[in-house]
């Protein structure tokens, strides 16, 4: 894969930076599963739905935001994914829940773009203190 730089990166928009970012997280969460027990896949399945949910995914954006952990240019970046217009939330989520959702999804998408793997996993690790 090619990597990009941090401005080329910026260039794509939110919504295509989260659905790259969605993608790259449940990827994460998939794995975790996989690793921590040899389990059927259906209820693999089951854990992992419960974490790339909306809601899930917005109170793993809030802590990380809380507790300091995101660098300037990437609050910069999750701010465009949350307040990326064309954005709406399915039933079983809030508007807000769903913006904040996208927003981590966006970053996911940056990073793993630019190729800061370690970074990635470092606030996945943050986010699986959630689990």
């Amino acid at each position: 894969m090619k990597l990009l730089t941090p401005s080329e990166a910026k260039q794509y928009s939110p919504t295509a930076l989260a659905f790259l970012g969605d993608s790259v997280y449940e990827r994460l969460v998939r794995e975790k599963y996989v690793l921590d027990a040899n389990m059927p896949a259906r209820k693999l399945h089951d854990l992992t739905i419960e974490k790339v949910c909306a809601e899930f995914q917005a109170e793993a954006a809030e802590e990380l935001i809380t507790q300091g952990l995101l660098t300037d240019e990437e609050l910069d970046i999750f701010r465009r994914g949350r307040n990326s217009s064309g954005i709406s939330a399915p039933k079983h989520s809030t508007v807000a829940q769903y913006r904040t959702a996208t927003g981590l999804e966006c970053l996911f998408g940056y990073l793993h773009l630019c190729g800061r793997t370690e970074r990635i996993e470092e606030l996945f690790c943050h986010i699986c203190e959630k689990f």
